[in-house]
């Protein structure tokens, strides 16, 4: 089982930043990838970005250039740096950690953080 504990949502002006982080515990695994995922109401979750243990990033195209993804692998902790913010970026991110071992995929999801994009 993996632990994943988010922080940094909140409201914020369009233009303006935040910061999400969430850090894994219980039983992680070296190769893994960690991301956040978004849900607008009404909407399907969608990827945002995510960022492997070898170094891999991959974006949504609707964020690129404005967010950014970075790991502490010592701390198993993943972050979102959001710059730029726009009404249409407002959804519940969620924290996603999954990994491969002995021929299947695991997966876990934090409990979502609101981020409000609103002036």
């Amino acid at each position: 089982q993996v632990q994943l504990v988010e922080s940094g949502g909140g409201l914020v002006q369009p233009g303006g930043s935040l910061r999400l982080s969430c850090k894994a515990s219980g039983k992680i695994f070296s190769i893994n990838t960690m991301g956040w995922f978004r849900q607008a109401p009404g909407e399907q979750r969608e990827l945002v970005a995510t960022a492997t243990s070898l170094g891999r990033t991959t974006y949504a195209d609707s964020v690129k250039d404005r967010f950014t993804i970075s790991r502490d692998s010592a701390e198993n902790t993943v972050y979102l740096q959001m710059n730029s913010l726009k009404p249409e970026d407002t959804a519940v991110y969620y924290c996603h950690h999954k990994y491969f071992h002995d021929y299947d995929w695991y997966e876990f999801w934090g409990q979502g953080t609101q981020v409000t994009v609103s002036s």
